[in-house]
């Protein structure tokens, strides 16, 4: 009985154990909104100084939970790694800074706001080098917009599924709640879609990695978005695989782009320490 006891003891630790990482559930505060929005911080266990950390978006109708539902081994990578992951509620903003809502800043609550918050109360490494962003359907077009707008914030990021064109999609999503009926609006529609941000960065400003299934609805988009970033000599890596636009392929998926900014972060911290910098 007591050998019972034992084995049952040791097998709950070891359970424990995998998943020793923390998820610190807070409600910032944006100034720029007037109002907090929800956010999950995975934090290793024993947590270290100059932590890299990676900003996870969710797709439209998801929240703050939403990796976390799809990847619950993000706290794998989290400990593994000694990553800060840092999954922010983008409500369906399409994480714009709306033009005609002003509740809806997202761009400025997540490229300035919420990076200063996480770099000031954890201990990360609080420069573009230590910093990734990513994100899936609605994110993906989240992280390729805010990346090219902000790339001395971000240095890395990734797409999976990326809405990254908005223009053919005119009455999907909720997009003319943030930015009018596009036949109203022709400009901001112009003006609020990734592709049309390529031309902001120019070859080394970021590192990207585009995922797409052949079966999504968005399959199109990437491939000029990738035709795109090539003609304008921004190398990045574009991988195309069986799937479609589901939670199952999001998960396979963002162990490629894990995987990436892994390599990312690795190359630069030996590079920062080649040079006798922190």
């Amino acid at each position: 009985m007591r050998h019972c006891i034992f084995l049952f003891l040791t097998l709950f630790l070891f359970i424990s154990q995998i998943h020793a990482a923390t998820t610190d559930t807070l409600h910032i505060y944006s100034p720029a909104m007037d109002r907090k929005i929800k956010v999950n911080v995975v934090v290793p266990k024993d947590v270290k100084p100059n932590s890299p950390t990676v900003y996870l978006l969710h797709g439209y109708s998801g929240n703050a939970d939403t990796w976390l539902i799809i990847k619950p081994e993000l706290k794998d990578y989290a400990d593994q790694h000694q990553l800060i992951i840092v999954c922010p509620d983008g409500e369906n903003s399409w994480y714009w800074d709306s033009p005609l809502n002003p509740r809806s800043q997202f761009e400025t609550f997540i490229s300035k706001e919420l990076v200063e918050y996480i770099d000031s109360h954890y201990p990360t490494r609080p420069t573009k080098f230590a910093r990734a962003i990513a994100g899936l359907s609605m994110g993906g077009h989240g992280a390729m917009w805010l990346s090219m707008r902000h790339p001395d914030v971000f240095g890395a990021a990734g797409s999976m599924s990326g809405g990254v064109d908005i223009r053919p999609f005119p009455d999907n999503w909720e997009m003319k709640k943030q930015i009018g009926e596009k036949s109203t609006y022709p400009a901001l529609w112009e003006q609020h879609t990734a592709i049309n941000q390529i031309n902001r960065i120019k070859p080394g400003d970021v590192d990207m990695i585009i995922c797409c299934g052949y079966d999504d609805f968005f399959f199109q988009v990437n491939c000029e978005f990738h035709e795109k970033l090539l003609a304008h000599g921004i190398q990045h890596e574009f991988l195309v695989n069986a799937g479609a636009h589901t939670p199952a392929y999001w998960a396979h998926v963002i162990d490629y782009e894990m995987l990436f900014f892994i390599k990312y972060f690795q190359n630069h911290k030996q590079l920062a320490f080649s040079k006798g910098k922190n």
